[in-house]
């Protein structure tokens, strides 16, 4: 019989390390090795802990690693990979030409885990609900990782492959989230429906139009919550460009989301209800990635 023994206070015995330096950093994972964890805002880490679904024996804090902080622009930006997500929303940097990020950032749960949970973090753990995930998606980014010994830069359409599971290798680490610079004429909107502010979400989207007149000339659509991982719908995407940003292309566009997403039934909707609000939230974010991008011209 199972007996729920979590008290909501962390119960098993860790060590905890704290390096200040990335160099550090690596000569404690190799230490450890799988045995350790690594400890960024903690919001998922220390709730899997608290729930008894993870025991690590060691748990290696990102916090005091100068080099994982702040966010740099130059034409395109760069994220530190422990930038809060706070940080994130409040940064007149990407509120200026990332505004789906900006709006992702803000439909993050509470402030106390905005203030906690950080970018890197987020895109780490791999969720399929993560809420920044459609908005770095929308605008092309990729997660720049680094090791001991080597550096790679992996287009984040490529590091989520599963639930849990990104494409980072036993050793390395997230170091920062990079964006290039939109293209004239872009605007962007994220949309989110969940059951209360607080809750991840039922189905969230990200959008991304770049206009030329009364063209629709780049398009990205992303979504969250409606299947294993993070997904661009491409067939909508291709189904757009070229087209006038009329309300009857954005309604078309969505009923191609709402038939190609692969959600599922569980505790926070039903497969049938996240079609439906899939379709109604993906027009919703067009039509105003439209205004938006018309608004941006105008400037």
């Amino acid at each position: 019989m199972f007996i729920n023994t979590n008290t909501r206070i962390i119960a098993p015995e860790f060590d905890f390390a704290q390096p200040k330096s990335l160099t550090e950093a690596f000569a404690l994972m190799k230490e450890h090795g799988r045995g350790a964890r690594l400890l960024a805002g903690g919001t998922d880490l220390l709730v899997q802990m608290k729930m008894e679904r993870l025991s690590p024996p060691w748990v290696i804090s990102l916090a005091k690693i100068d080099e994982l902080q702040g966010i740099a622009s130059d034409g395109g930006l760069s994220i530190g990979a422990m930038t809060s997500i706070k940080a994130v929303a409040a940064s007149a940097a990407i509120g200026a030409g990332y505004a789906a990020l900006t709006e992702a950032c803000n439909a993050y749960s509470t402030v106390s885990v905005m203030l906690m949970g950080t970018i890197g973090g987020n895109v780490c753990n791999a969720s399929p609900a993560a809420d920044t995930a459609p908005a770095l998606l929308v605008f092309d980014a990729s997660a720049v990782v680094k090791s001991a010994t080597a550096t790679r830069k992996i287009p984040l359409a490529e590091f989520f492959t599963g639930p849990g599971k990104s494409a980072l290798k036993e050793g390395e680490i997230l170091t920062a989230i990079e964006l290039p610079e939109p293209a004239a004429g872009t605007g962007s909107a994220f949309l989110k429906i969940s059951r209360v502010v607080a809750d991840i979400s039922q189905v969230c989207v990200a959008v991304s139009l770049v206009r030329k007149g009364d063209k629709i000339t780049g398009c990205r659509i992303a979504l969250g919550s409606v299947g294993p991982t993070p997904v661009r719908m491409a067939a909508a995407e291709a189904a757009l460009i070229g087209q006038a940003g009329t309300a009857d292309a954005f309604a078309k566009a969505a009923e191609i989301v709402a038939r190609e997403i692969k959600p599922i039934s569980d505790v926070r909707a039903s497969e049938k209800y996240r079609r439906q609000a899939a379709r109604i939230i993906v027009r919703d974010a067009l039509l105003t990635a439209w205004q938006r991008a018309a608004e941006g011209a105008a400037k």
